[in-house]
């Protein structure tokens, strides 16, 4: 048994005002990942519109509400009320409101190691890029013809921080944190 205090397990910031606390490695999980989060409004989870081939993930809202864009449409969640996201469904979550979110995510099994976006690969069309988190900087492999693709930061104004989402009509766009651009497809090297 172990037993542990949020606010003692150290936080990563990210974005502007964001918190992220790993709970799994001070409670010793092996099948199951949990991962605390503060959001201020406007900001998002981290990785944009992804899914997990290989993993299921739930988020507990604790406070606030957080939206998350599906390519079934936007689902918005409330404190005290959890979604779950199956292997193979895309999502991703955000503060679209005025307040702080708080929330849990979980995802079992604990290590994901099939994380993909809904990006056609540029050589050989297949529809689903895997990102690869092996290397110094994350790249996008292909799964079908093993090509990988490297991510550059914006080309208008130099940003490292670009989020693949859903614009109106459902197709996918990808949006520097940094300046708003918006590109159809991910800047590559």
């Amino acid at each position: 048994m172990e037993r542990i205090a949020i606010e003692n397990v150290e936080s990563r910031a990210f974005g502007d005002g964001n918190h992220q606390r790993g709970l799994s490695d001070p409670l010793g999980t092996t099948d199951v990942a949990i991962n605390h989060y503060r959001l201020a409004p406007g900001e998002g989870f981290p990785g944009g519109l992804h899914t997990h081939v290989d993993q299921e993930e739930v988020f507990v809202v604790l406070e606030g509400e957080a939206t998350f864009e599906t390519f079934e449409g936007k689902i918005t969640v409330a404190a005290g009320e959890l979604i779950r996201f199956g292997p193979g469904e895309f999502q991703s979550g955000n503060n679209e409101s005025d307040e702080h979110i708080v929330a849990l995510a979980l995802g079992a099994p604990r290590d994901s190691e099939d994380v993909r976006i809904p990006v056609a690969c540029p050589g050989c069309g297949h529809e689903n890029l895997r990102l690869d988190f092996t290397g110094s900087k994350m790249t996008f492999a292909c799964p079908d013809c093993g090509a990988e693709h490297v991510p550059r930061d914006c080309p208008d104004c130099g940003h490292d921080d670009l989020r693949l989402t859903l614009a109106d009509g459902g197709s996918t766009v990808v949006v520097c944190q940094g300046c708003g651009s918006e590109f159809d497809n991910p800047p590559l090297r």
